[in-house]
């Protein structure tokens, strides 16, 4: 490596990872760098980032040394408006092997936290302007970006949804059918977002104009949930693991203690090992009382989420993980994106579309984190992936710090996950694990590939030497630069 490096990013989508770098090459910071690779995502990756929805942000200050979570995923709304069943329907998923129903629709939108949780990053420590923030995103839209295979996929299993309402379809489908891959996807209108949300205060803006009219028949969003909603600073959970200290999401996020308990329970970082540890993990999370009890109550498991990892060369960090639901099929017209349906995930509502606490926030399975190793590295890592983020982080953490794995190995390496006794398993190296692991649970599902249903833990550190290193995890497509 020649030059002095600046940082690197790692995320979903190599347009989104290419964003952040462009602000480091510039002079920008890690919050530089999220930021921009956050607007981008909402371009690239809209089946998992949207405006719309909300997210974490586990953060390093280089100067102070301070590491903060926060807190910007969505809030139930103040006040339930109507009839809680109207502006609420079912659609059915295809994943292939199976399908999941999903209910949409302008009753199953929170309060969403991501232009808040962009707000908090820029000033907590960014350095450069919006406009050059926002600047790759509103790029990409306005002259377009080639679908990914990946992305082509995700839009395929929530066809319904992308193909709800006739805006939604005039978006995501205007020919008729959902772009393939490869092909150019142009979207002005979230082009034209992000230029109006550099210049003004979204809130006070046609932005929100615009959002409470898709609100006004049959949603519960008011004027007033959008100005009280206020992101929140946590202090993480902090587990040391061998000379190194780990930094997990802390409640209301239900997956930073699910990934505490596991490491304490770990023997080794073999995988029978680690599906034990999972399994105890998953029963106590299924059957215990008191705090752990109450920090599961109606845990989400977020069906689509991205995750951004960033690190500098002064010492700051920023790993973010974000989710729009799966959209509820309405997009907010003229701005090209979707409102979350997060009131409609069936883990936090189970009774219906009026089961749901007013003005609340809710808890998540998303689990941005942070580790201090004892050589002095910092690494910031992540993932998407539903309930399996847990597993999934709890893997790379326990082979990272435990297992003498590379970052890379540890991101790399097959992975399984355990819940109510069922086994799913990436075939595992060495393959003499198998058997043991088909004994100890023998409700089992073995992977001969690498699979997306895993998670996709894209990861970067900073090396006490002043070098830098990435891996964005090819189970999502992940890209990783390396800026010098």
């Amino acid at each position: 490596m020649t030059g002095n490096p600046k940082g690197t990013v790692a995320a979903g989508h190599q347009l989104t990872a290419e964003a952040g770098a462009d602000m480091l090459r510039e002079g920008g910071n890690a919050f530089d760098a999220a930021i921009a690779a956050l607007a981008t995502a909402c371009v690239c990756e809209p089946v998992l980032a949207s405006p719309g929805g909300g997210g974490f942000a586990k953060i390093r200050d280089g100067r102070s040394g301070k590491t903060e979570l926060l807190d910007f995923f969505p809030k139930t709304p103040r006040q339930r408006r109507g009839d809680c069943s109207r502006g609420f329907q079912s659609i059915t998923a295809d994943f292939g092997s199976a399908t999941q129903v999903f209910h949409i629709g302008p009753a199953t939108v929170a309060t969403p936290g991501f232009l808040s949780g962009l707000s908090a990053l820029h000033e907590r420590g960014a350095t450069l302007p919006l406009a050059d923030l926002y600047a790759p995103a509103i790029r990409a839209a306005r002259t377009g970006h080639r679908v990914t295979r990946y992305q082509h996929y995700l839009s395929t299993v929530v066809r319904p949804i992308l193909t709800a309402t006739e805006r939604a379809r005039h978006l995501f489908a205007p020919t008729g059918d959902l772009p393939a891959a490869g092909s150019l996807f142009v979207n002005a209108g979230i082009g034209d977002f992000f230029s109006e949300l550099a210049r003004a205060d979204w809130k006070k803006s046609a932005i929100a104009d615009q959002i409470l009219a898709e609100q006004r028949e049959n949603g519960h969003l008011t004027r007033d949930d959008l100005e009280a909603y206020e992101v929140r600073t946590r202090e993480p959970i902090r587990v040391d693991l061998d000379g190194a200290r780990v930094y997990l999401n802390p409640p209301p996020a239900a997956c930073g203690a699910l990934i505490r308990y596991a490491l304490t329970h770990l023997e080794t970082c073999n995988m029978p090992d680690m599906a034990a540890a999972l399994h105890l993990t998953d029963t106590a999370r299924l059957s215990a009382r008191g705090d752990l009890s109450r920090l599961l109550d109606r845990p989400m498991r977020q069906k689509g989420t991205t995750h951004i990892s960033v690190v500098d060369a002064e010492g700051n960090a920023c790993s973010v993980t974000v989710s729009n639901g799966t959209g509820n099929g309405e997009v907010v017209d003229g701005y090209g994106f979707m409102l979350n349906n997060i009131l409609g995930e069936e883990d936090v509502n189970p009774h219906g579309s009026a089961d749901w606490p007013t003005d609340t926030r809710l808890a998540s399975m998303m689990c941005p984190t942070l580790i201090d190793t004892s050589q002095g590295d910092l690494v910031a890592l992540g993932s998407g992936g539903s309930n399996r983020i847990r597993s999934a982080i709890f893997q790379v953490v326990a082979r990272f710090c435990l297992g003498q794995a590379s970052l890379a190995e540890a991101v790399e390496a097959p992975r399984l996950h355990v819940e109510e006794g069922h086994l799913d398993v990436e075939v595992p190296e060495p393959n003499d694990a198998l058997p043991c692991l088909q004994e100890r649970f023998p409700d089992h599902r073995i992977w001969p590939e690498k699979n997306m249903f895993f998670g996709g833990v894209h990861a970067v550190c900073a090396d006490s030497r002043g070098g830098f290193s990435s891996i964005g995890d090819h189970r999502r497509e992940g890209a990783a630069v390396v800026v010098d």
